[in-house]
């Protein structure tokens, strides 16, 4: 149980401090009641509250100043957006000398294991005529130090070099001892005469370690606070040596940065002040007040930033040598974990791990099926190339060519595409804070343990004697309200490999098992289903039937079975045409809010109304007419990333739907606006300019599953739950709209096209399943196990069910689809059956 001050992570396993810290309940306390005592008016003018906003921030600069143990006389903090804004600002105000003048050129150099932000620069040095020069890490620390001939000491161009303090993938801390080599001349990026200047990127860094500006004396280091504190949000500062601060050049100028000028002639005096010369506008005032009780609560329940990096390196360390210890029986690693380091010392290694899990035959499991596990064990964790894709490419081994050849393939970055030929696009990152405990390092372990290994394999014997693995004791530096998080005050245990589960056996001491991998039987279980997922062509055979029609007329609540439903041009007739939204407008479904499944939603087309019913509520109708409420506003939403045209159905729904759920929301429904409600969108089969136009659903118009595919996921599950279980059950997790009866399982998913009666469908594409199945559909409630099986099952896929797209077809015959119709699917890559030619663009029907 966490403390006070993080009730909100009760049940949850946050794993990405790399990617934000949290922000204590005391921090949030503090600076609410800071608020409602004083009033802060606008520092730029000069009234009694607007006095006492100006002092208020000077103070913040000092304490900013302070937390990095330098001082105003050494260093400038200039306040800003972010780290991103940072790095820009210097790559504009830099005073670069370009290609083409008498002088020698200057030159930008970055390390190859740097955040996107960094290498982004390189844009506006381009547009300066600065040639940019990318520098690989093992260049630089393999690098021996030199002097410039006595000849080339003389000249004064400027060069900048830009290196992180820690890299946000792996964690490596590359020396701060670069700072005052590259600067005297010992140490040469590249081999060209000037003067080096370096900015420091310490995101990453700063929000774990402690940093010293009188040792390591940086010209630049980027920061951002929620990084360390996790609130306030968009806001960061640029702290500047004030031995280069006076020649960085500056060409915008806004409100507050001007000692005067004149609109209607080109003059402009700049304030003397750095720090006002270059925040351009008022800036966010009331978020750098924040940073004062940041700093106050981060030094009451943690005791500074040396001890925060004893803490979180102890929780790295200790993870790290479990995960390097599971092996399957064949001796493959259950990891690949992609570091610079041997986690031995907190002065070079940062609490990021960076890897991926692969199978006993040493295969990648891709990062997005990683996640979609975690997501079940509420374990937070961050996926992809996590904008370093230097580091990506270095540690994953990807190419230049990779990159350009997986964009064709149309990955991107930040994509859940994570395989590409077999071969990963991107890895699984964990990383600790000051507010994490032993208890998350071992639940993150469990998790993996519980997802690689069956219950029969966890019960094998080890094959070799018992190995210890011990690691030294570490009494926890968190004090005050975070102690009651770590119980006792030890934080890393002694770690012996045991033959049993991995618990908490003692404050000292934690017990795990070199693990086995599954056996001769599940192997052959996985061999069945390959080769069932890819069956011989159909010549014949047995016919294929519609056996159910569902529709989900709202959004993520219960389904609507019928035997026969008018299809329009979003799909089935009003599937999927409204959705609950939370107090803020953004859709709820039941991955946040597994109950919406308890809400029935059912459509009376005689009486044109949708009736919502739900155990112990009165039901409750809405008009099938849309917009019937003369004051309904019409808003845009998003569903998926698309958006669409939805209005308010009303304070009624609205209320009942508050009260069933017991929290705020309310109902809305997409406007038939077709027009607007048409988006591009490149799913997989169609044309990339193919207008599609759908309801509020993620992927396509129908999803269609097959009886036999369910019979053959039903087996495999009952036998992992060592319990019965019952077609019926299983059917709803699953959420199609369509359900047939084929003969053998998974032949669906060599579908290239399907008729039904009279209507004609293409396949875009498989479905690749997410946590709701695991949401039982009749009670709400969870069991990780069933997309733990299907992946299983599967080969390590989630993939169950295809994506339907209506096709135009010319026929007299009413669009309607009718239970008991017989299905006529078209094989892809088939040639002995081909589609109608038709000139037509496929578009929805």
């Amino acid at each position: 149980i966490k403390s006070y001050n993080f009730l909100f992570l009760s049940g949850i396993t946050y794993l990405d401090h790399a990617g934000s810290a949290l922000f204590p309940e005391s921090l949030l306390k503090a600076f609410t009641d800071d608020l409602r005592n004083n009033v802060y008016g606008n520092p730029h003018s000069q009234n009694i509250s607007s006095k006492l906003t100006y002092d208020t921030i000077e103070h913040v600069r000092y304490r900013i100043l302070q937390h990095f143990h330098t001082t105003a006389e050494d260093y400038t903090v200039i306040f800003t957006s972010g780290c991103t804004a940072a790095l820009k600002l210097v790559a504009e105000a830099f005073p670069w000398i370009p290609e083409g003048t008498k002088q020698p050129s200057s030159r930008f150099c970055y390390l190859t294991d740097s955040h996107t932000s960094v290498v982004g620069m390189r844009g506006i040095t381009a547009s300066k005529k600065v040639l940019s020069v990318p520098v690989k890490p093992k260049e630089m620390l393999l690098s021996e130090k030199n002097t410039l001939p006595p000849e080339e000491q003389n000249c004064t161009t400027p060069h900048l070099f830009a290196y992180p303090a820690q890299s946000n993938f792996s964690g490596i801390k590359y020396p701060l001892s670069w700072i005052q080599d590259i600067k005297s001349g010992k140490l040469c990026p590249t081999e060209i005469p000037g003067k080096w200047f370096v900015l420091l990127d310490a995101a990453s860094y700063v929000s774990t370690s402690p940093l010293d500006l009188r040792v390591h004396q940086a010209d630049f280091i980027p920061i951002s606070f929620y990084k360390i504190f996790g609130f306030p949000t968009g806001l960061g500062a640029l702290l500047v040596s004030n031995r280069i601060a006076p020649f960085l050049r500056k060409s915008y100028f806004g409100g507050g940065t001007a000692a005067a000028y004149l609109a209607a002639e080109d003059f402009y005096i700049p304030r003397k002040s750095i720090a006002e010369r270059f925040e351009d506008g008022t800036v966010p005032f009331l978020d750098i007040i924040a940073l004062k009780h940041g700093f106050d609560v981060l030094e009451r329940l943690t005791g500074g930033m040396e001890n925060i990096k004893q803490h979180t390196f102890a929780l790295a360390r200790y993870t790290y040598t479990v995960l390097s210890t599971l092996k399957y029986t064949n001796g493959a690693p259950v990891v690949r974990i992609y570091s610079d380091t041997d986690f031995s010392s907190p002065d070079v290694q940062g609490p990021i791990i960076n890897f991926n899990i692969l199978d006993e035959n040493g295969e990648v499991i891709g990062f997005s099926q990683v996640d979609k596990m975690a997501s079940l064990y509420n374990i937070h964790l961050r996926t992809g190339c996590f904008c370093n894709t230097g580091a990506c490419q270095m540690h994953l081994d990807i190419s230049n060519e990779d990159i350009r050849r997986n964009l064709q393939a149309g990955h991107i970055c930040g994509d859940d595409v994570d395989l590409i030929d077999g071969r990963p696009t991107g890895s699984v990152r964990i990383s600790f804070g000051y507010m994490s405990t032993f208890e998350d390092a071992q639940t993150f372990l469990k998790f993996v343990i519980s997802t690689r290994f069956s219950k029969s394999d966890i019960a094998v014997p080890l094959q070799s004697s018992v190995t210890k693995l011990t690691t030294e004791s570490v009494e926890s530096p968190v004090q005050d309200d975070y102690s009651s998080c770590n119980r006792a005050n030890q934080l890393a245990p002694r770690m012996h490999m045991l033959d049993g589960e991995l618990c908490d056996d003692s404050p000292a001491t934690v017990r795990t098992v070199k693990w086995q991998p599954r056996g001769t039987e599940a192997e052959s279980i996985r061999a069945a289903v390959s080769e069932m997922a890819v069956p011989t062509c159909r010549r014949g055979g047995k016919p294929i039937t519609l056996t159910n029609i569902y529709l989900y007329p709202i959004k993520s609540c219960s389904a609507f079975e019928v035997a026969e439903w008018p299809v329009g041009n979003q799909g089935l007739l009003y599937d999927r045409n409204w959705m609950v939204v939370n107090q803020n407008g953004v859709c709820m479904t039941q991955k946040q809010e597994p109950r919406l499944c308890l809400i029935n939603p059912s459509i009376d087309l005689k009486q044109n109304i949708m009736i919502i019913q739900a155990e112990g509520m009165d039901p409750i109708s809405v008009s099938l007419e849309e917009n019937p409420g003369k004051e309904a506003v019409i808003c845009e939403s998003k569903v998926c990333s698309h958006r669409v045209k939805t209005y308010d159905c009303g304070e009624r729904i609205a209320d009942w739907l508050s009260t069933f759920l017991g929290r705020s929301c309310r109902l809305i429904r997409q406007s038939s606006d077709i027009k607007n409600n048409k988006y591009q969108k490149n799913t997989k089969g169609l044309a990339p300019a193919t207008s599609i136009s759908l309801s509020l659903v993620n992927e396509a118009q129908y999803l269609l599953i097959n009886v036999a595919s369910i019979s053959h996921l039903k087996d495999h599950i009952s036998a992992r739950l060592e319990e019965p279980l019952e077609m019926q059950e299983l059917i709803p997790r699953f959420r199609a709209n369509l359900v047939i009866s084929a003969p053998e399982s998974f032949e669906e998913e060599e579908w290239a096209e399907i008729s039904i009666g009279s209507l004609r469908f293409q396949v875009v594409g498989p479905c690749s399943r997410c946590q709701i199945i695991c949401i039982d559909q009749q009670s709400g409630e969870r069991n990780k196990e069933f997309l733990q099986s299907l992946s299983a099952a599967r080969g390590r896929k989630t993939n169950f069910g295809i994506y339907l797209m209506n096709q135009p077809l010319c026929s007299s015959f009413p669009n309607i689809l009718s239970v008991g119709s017989q299905v006529l699917p078209v094989l892809k890559e088939n040639p002995e059956i081909q589609p109608p030619s038709s000139n037509e663009e496929k578009c929805s029907g």
